[in-house]
């Protein structure tokens, strides 16, 4: 996120390739076939995800929530907004990953007292591990009297309002390498701690930061113009844009979308493809176009007939990504979204992308690969 889109205006142009498009057609590729290696040994966009750091996004997560006040900021009414504020995060996520994934909440309603004032724990960006781990730790033994952290595979620890010193979001993932924080026998690896930044972003924040636990990294930038890399496309960059869903890539990352929905150019040719919406189950959700070993172009239809700010969101949409490139500094870096007789082109990575035609269901659209 240093630096500005490496896909520019003069790639997705009316730009021709080569003679060598007119390469036959391709036969049809395993979806695995495009998958990428993640190497950053973090959140990427590497299908590789290391299953010891990270929750396997499959399946039921079962997640207790902490209501915490502080000494010097003493909680003034019930949990229950709070909990109301999160909970449509467990829908959200249920509809977005097309049923695979289930966030089971469960409040602890009480206010728990932390030991320490909220001033003391230094959130502000650039918190780091060490004192964030610290927050956690307190959270959870002022906690244990009350709950049976062996039954959860996720805490989550909300602060109340007067506590305005707890600014924002971070996700915690453990360190296997340290002690870490336990609690009935059991170690807490995965944690969101929220601050006051979700009465601004809403539940879906919850969605953003379990995403993190399921080792998606950040599409927003870290640096600069905040959201120049995927705007609101993604629910990993913008969470309040104008279509966040989760790009078909993470769908398929994360084992919500199958490699059999995945229709892979991973050769020399072309390809003609029908895609369906990522915002419904069903169909081919992702025509990829593999350009090395870490990178990849990706087409994907959307047909969103609403959202947060009441405008569709209709066309291909396509986008790169490099599985090489750092959390928060542009690892999948959306080029637009194109129409029926538009095409996307990049002579560099021998890349033409064509959309044929569009209707209600879907899009038709045709990949050509020149280079190997």
């Amino acid at each position: 996120m240093r630096t500005l889109s490496l896909v520019t205006a003069a790639l997705v142009g009316c730009l021709t390739l080569p003679t060598t498009a007119t390469a036959a057609p391709a036969p049809a590729a395993p979806g695995a076939d495009c998958a990428l290696k993640g190497t950053t040994g973090w959140t990427d966009e590497g299908h590789d995800t290391d299953p010891v750091r990270f929750q396997h996004a499959v399946g039921t997560h079962r997640v207790l929530t902490l209501f915490v006040d502080f000494p010097d900021a003493p909680a003034t009414g019930p949990t229950d907004p709070y909990a109301a504020q999160l909970a449509p995060a467990a829908g959200w996520l249920r509809t977005a990953s097309y049923g695979e994934a289930r966030l089971d909440i469960t409040p602890l309603h009480r206010w728990i007292r932390m030991p320490a004032a909220s001033t003391s724990y230094g959130f502000r960006r650039g918190l780091t591990f060490e004192a964030h781990e610290r927050y956690l730790r307190d959270a959870v033994a002022a906690a244990d009297p009350y709950a049976y952290f062996s039954r959860y595979d996720m805490v989550y620890v909300v602060p109340t309002r007067e506590a305005a010193a707890i600014s924002f979001s971070p996700t915690y993932l453990f360190d296997p390498a340290t002690p870490g924080v336990t609690a009935d026998g059991r170690r807490v690896r995965w944690a969101v701690t929220f601050g006051q930044d979700m009465w601004r972003w809403g539940p879906k924040v919850a969605d953003h930061e379990s995403g993190h636990t399921f080792g998606l990294p950040d599409l927003y930038a870290f640096t600069g113009e905040t959201h120049r890399f995927v705007g609101g496309w993604d629910l990993m960059g913008n969470i309040a844009g104008e279509a966040p869903q989760y790009l078909g890539w993470h769908s398929w990352k994360l084992g919500w979308t199958h490699d059999d929905q995945v229709a892979c150019l991973a050769t020399p040719g072309r390809r003609t493809v029908r895609l369906a919406p990522v915002e419904r189950p069903g169909g081919t959700k992702i025509a990829v176009v593999r350009t090395g070993p870490t990178t990849a172009y990706v087409a994907e239809s959307r047909r969103s007939e609403g959202n947060d700010k009441g405008t569709p969101s209709t066309g291909v949409l396509v986008y790169k990504v490099d599985s090489a490139v750092p959390t928060g500094e542009g690892p999948v870096r959306v080029v637009r979204t194109y129409g029926p007789g538009e095409s996307f082109t990049d002579p560099a990575a021998g890349v033409r992308i064509d959309v044929l035609t569009s209707d209600h269901a879907g899009d038709v659209i045709r990949l050509r690969a020149t280079r190997p």
